[in-house]
């Protein structure tokens, strides 16, 4: 259920939200650089993606019920068991998912080598990285504990139960922001800047466990001296997170155990506080919940991926515009690479989607003395 919208969610990301801009080039008008101008284009790839994306969602559906919000994941357990039809059903579309996750990825390989100053420019700083990671440091999405690594890729934290997380977590408020800022805690704020999702959790994984994510792994690793650090490679890492969650949803499909009644385990309030942490597509997402005798929630704090990448992406942003903007004005295509920058992170739809063809945006350019020299904005 966790594989699943893992795929439909990065699909979603890489094919309909950001493969306009580095498909259909930077300066095309927010009109066409869309999900739809990328259908024109190039019809296949486009029809792949979507198909890829759909494939997630039934397999949500094929355990859950529904594609969306499925009330499946109950306490002590699950609803009901995967059927022998449903199981069928996934195992005779993963061959076209798989297929269409290899050819994007050869794809996108190529065009790497078209966008070496957005890699360059995108985002890309040194900053820890933190996500799960299983025994021996494997790829994880939903157990393990918690792991930190430099930008150089060296592990300055591991092992951490998760329930441990405010010893290492803490968050800072900026008077410009609505969404908290947290930071590696033992570094202090801002030092402490830490990124989420798949960039950091191919980061932090010593391996993903699967042998065609394993094989791709090591091309991604390519990219950097130590850990990969730029933004711009989140969407290299999201084909390759679909590519490993494919490869498991596989593995697991020959599991009896799935077709199983043997469900939910029953109990009563055993416990006045809880902490449960999970890779969600966007990155690692902390629940946090204190409850009364009767299982009333008295007090709950979450901390989710977008928040945790909120240093980061505003540092993109600004580095972004170090980069592209000369003399006193925003041009299209500037804020075109702003939407992008924001976009690498996948962060809430709100923030990433190309609406209509335009995203709600303001830009400003302010001099050293505060004066606004051009106002740009998009709604």
């Amino acid at each position: 259920m966790n594989l699943g919208p893992i795929v439909q969610s990065h699909a979603l990301s890489f094919f309909h939200l950001s493969a306009p801009d580095f498909l259909l080039g930077w300066d095309t008008p927010p009109d066409k650089r869309n999900v739809f101008g990328l259908i024109a284009a190039n019809p296949d790839l486009a029809r792949g993606g979507i198909r890829l994306r759909q494939f997630g969602q039934e397999v949500i559906q094929q355990l859950g019920g529904h594609k969306i919000h499925p009330a499946w994941a109950v306490p002590g357990g699950v609803r009901e068991p995967l059927t022998a039809a449903g199981r069928d059903h996934i195992k005779a579309k993963l061959p076209e998912a798989l297929a269409t996750t290899q050819a994007a990825l050869e794809i996108f390989r190529e065009l790497l080598k078209k966008h070496e100053r957005e890699t360059q420019v995108f985002g890309n700083f040194p900053s820890l990285f933190m996500g799960l990671v299983g025994p021996q440091g494997a790829w994880e999405h939903y157990d393990g504990c918690l792991r930190f690594v430099d930008s150089r890729g060296n592990i300055i934290a591991d092992d951490i139960d998760p329930s441990l997380y405010r010893q290492y977590i803490a968050e800072a408020v900026e008077p410009s922001s609505y969404l908290k800022s947290p930071y590696y805690r033992p570094l202090g704020y801002p030092d402490g800047m830490y990124r989420v999702g798949p960039l950091a959790r191919l980061n932090v994984c010593k391996k993903i466990g699967a042998p065609l994510a394993d094989q791709e792994l090591e091309r991604f690793r390519r990219h950097g001296q130590g850990a990969v650090v730029s933004s711009f490679m989140y969407h290299y890492a999201r084909l390759i997170e679909i590519l490993a969650s494919l490869e498991h949803i596989q593995s697991l499909l020959d599991d009896p155990a799935l077709l199983s009644d043997w469900l939910r385990a029953d109990a009563g309030i055993n416990k006045e506080e809880g902490v449960g942490v999970s890779e969600a597509p966007r990155g690692t997402l902390f629940h946090h919940y204190q409850v009364d005798e009767n299982g009333v929630i008295k007090k709950v704090n979450l901390i989710i991926a977008t928040g945790q990448n909120n240093l980061a992406m505003n540092r993109t942003v600004a580095q972004i515009a170090q980069h592209y903007i000369r003399g006193n004005t925003i041009s299209e295509s500037m804020l075109n690479r702003i939407e992008a920058g924001i976009r690498a992170f996948d962060p809430c739809l709100s923030c990433s989607t190309h609406a209509a063809g335009r995203l709600a945006l303001q830009v400003r350019l302010i001099a050293p003395d505060g004066a606004v020299l051009d106002e740009v904005a998009r709604d």
